[in-house]
């Protein structure tokens, strides 16, 4: 059998799942670029939100390239297993924040008219850097790339983030409905400001006065994101089904560390997203530099000396004293200098 709502009571009574009802869950979130990083991160914490009664935050997932996702999870009802993995223990959990997935080019006109929609209150993205066509050296719009100039064409029939964001703005405005908050969740350095940037660049090119109200009328928070997910791998999708009963196209692996820091700055609201452990903050250059510091520092210190001294893995350079002893000094190094968050122990973090 397919894990899907008629099959969650098939579960094990070990696998966690949904106890709210899903057919009561308002979309009200649209993520363009539904893949695994966004169902081990948002998408999870989203289901705290939920499971805690507050149903008004469901999730429309959006796939722009392909419909990979829509195709795997549509039949599952959006439901899917994410499984936590840490030293020596295992979660599963059935996640259902996820109410409606679209997918590939033939869903765009859908997927804009979610975004259209009075409901819709928060657009939130996990497109990479390349999806903001800006160019790394300027900082500028990629104005000669080809999906820009054919958004620019043709700007009611958009294909690229930018222009799905700025053409539902522009409908939103005619019609006196208040505008989404623009939420980036990519890997990137102050991603508020980065996806601000590059919506006020498009929206220049097809309306100043539009662009004028964009920029005092939406709100980009900045968020700092973490949180590793390999890709799933058959033997994965294997093993889950096998903990199941169930068949699950595609499920998640992720490990258990998670962390999330969001500007507090939404014009239509947002969910208490610290039921799920995310945290509300004003001080995300702090919380980056800290992150970049002593994760990324040491991350990259990991790769270099594990592979200097044969170790293939991160997992196999931590067990080498010669290694974590390096790792000791230089967070003592970092954290003589480094200028936390306010009410945030560094040493802590680096535990």
């Amino acid at each position: 059998m397919q894990l899907c709502n008629q099959n969650l009571n098939q579960l094990p009574a070990t696998v966690q799942r949904p106890h709210y009802e899903r057919s009561k869950v308002a979309p009200a979130i649209v993520h363009l670029g539904v893949g695994a990083f966004h169902r081990a991160h948002q998408s999870v914490m989203t289901e705290a939100v939920l499971a805690s009664g507050d149903l008004g935050w469901g999730i429309v997932g959006a796939g722009l390239m392909t419909s990979g996702t829509k195709d795997a999870l549509a039949p599952q009802d959006g439901l899917y297993t994410l499984v936590i993995r840490s030293e020596g223990a295992e979660q599963l959990q059935v996640v259902g924040a996820i109410t409606e997935l679209l997918g590939g080019a033939n869903d765009l006109g859908q997927v804009l008219l979610r975004m259209c929609a009075p409901s819709t209150r928060i657009v939130s993205l996990t497109v990479t850097e390349k999806g903001y066509y800006l160019d790394p050296a300027s900082g500028k719009l990629q104005l000669q790339a080809p999906a820009i100039q054919a958004d620019l064409a043709t700007p009611t029939t958009p294909r690229t983030i930018l222009g799905l964001i700025v053409q539902a703005l522009k409908h939103r405005k005619a019609n006196n409905i208040a505008p989404f908050t623009v939420l980036s969740c990519d890997n990137l350095p102050s991603n508020g400001k980065t996806a601000k940037a590059a919506v006020l660049a498009f929206a220049r090119e097809v309306d100043a006065e539009l662009a004028t109200w964009i920029e005092a009328q939406v709100s980009f928070p900045c968020s700092m994101v973490d949180r590793i997910t390999p890709a799933t791998t058959d033997a994965d999708r294997a093993y889950v089904n096998a903990q199941l009963g169930l068949t699950d196209a595609w499920p998640i692996v992720t490990e258990q560390f998670v962390q999330w820091v969001i500007e507090d700055n939404f014009t239509m609201g947002r969910p208490d997203w610290t039921l799920g452990g995310a945290v509300f903050s004003n001080e995300i250059e702090a919380w980056e530099d800290m992150k970049l510091r002593c994760l990324n520092g040491a991350h990259s210190t990991l790769a270099y000396l594990g592979q200097l001294t044969g170790r293939e893995t991160v997992a196999d350079a931590m067990q080498l004293p010669l290694i974590t002893d390096m790792l000791d000094r230089l967070w003592a190094e970092v954290l003589e200098v480094l200028h936390a968050p306010a009410g945030v122990n560094p040493q802590g973090y680096v535990e």
